[in-house]
């Protein structure tokens, strides 16, 4: 049974859609059946894996209203144990059509049910909101992966989507977890990426990823070449750099996450 987890932060332009393209990438070049589930109507981990959304005449969208099933939706990429279900800007549509549908939260958990034991790895890319859809991604996952990025007012909003979570937790997802903080865009040469990561380390403690991700000029290229970093440029920092987060993720990171919520005898505000 695969390991879901979403990227998620509502905020843009913090390297979520990035991390999803790659994360996904390099476990799938580590000989791990992964399937990347584009859950953001602007379709960007689409394009970044090279499809064009002009010849999807079927899309995530489709699977979530219930005209088609998963295996249906499931598109090859240039790597072979990458897949990809992918979306276009219909998907916008979900949330209005939806709105007053019973169990609208869980649409996307059911669509995944039955292609769940297919892959080991299940990525979710959201969009940048706390939309239905993003619920939808919270509902289905088994943990979250927060996008962090170094720059100025970092922290600011973190709150609310942590409290979404406690909410769906409470309510629709109550194995959901933290995977952990990824820190992104990170410049060495600037004090404020080094405070930003120092405050997060202080917040989060065990769940801040050792790897963080450099600010880099070829993870930029990338996708306007509809390629991973890794197929792009796998030399590249910002190759090694998900490189190294594939392997903490592997490296048995997700069960000593569950095993220290576990051992912890006062939940925690983001456990």
């Amino acid at each position: 049974m695969a390991h879901i987890i979403c990227i998620a932060n509502q905020k843009g332009g913090v390297g979520k859609t990035t991390t999803a393209v790659n994360l996904s990438a390099a476990l799938a070049v580590s000989e791990k059946r992964t399937l990347l589930v584009d859950c953001d109507p602007q379709g960007n981990a689409t394009t970044g894996l090279g499809l064009d959304k002009n010849s999807i005449y079927r899309s995530l969208y489709h699977g979530m209203i219930g005209e088609v099933t998963a295996e249906s939706l499931v598109v090859d990429s240039e790597i072979d144990t990458l897949k990809i279900i992918p979306s276009r800007v219909e998907l916008i549509g979900f949330e209005v059509e939806m709105m007053s549908k019973p169990k609208r939260e869980m649409a996307l958990k059911h669509l995944l049910a039955n292609i769940i034991d297919s892959f080991e790895y299940i990525i979710i890319d959201c969009p940048p909101s706390l939309s239905l859809l993003t619920v939808n991604a919270l509902t289905a996952a088994d943990f979250m992966l927060i996008p962090l990025q170094c720059e100025f007012y970092a922290l600011e909003g973190l709150g609310q989507l942590l409290e979404t979570m406690k909410r769906i937790k409470h309510n629709l997802n109550p194995k959901l977890r933290i995977a952990g903080i990824l820190l992104t865009m990170f410049d060495k040469r600037t004090n404020l990426s080094h405070q930003v990561a120092q405050d997060a380390e202080r917040y989060f403690k065990h769940l801040v990823f050792k790897t963080m991700v450099p600010r880099n000029v070829r993870l930029g290229e990338a996708p306007s070449f509809g390629k991973p970093i890794l197929l792009y440029d796998a030399t590249s920092v910002g190759a090694q750099s998900y490189f190294n987060l594939a392997k903490e993720i592997m490296n048995n990171h997700l069960t000593s996450i569950g095993q220290t919520s576990r051992r912890q005898s006062q939940p925690s505000s983001y456990d």
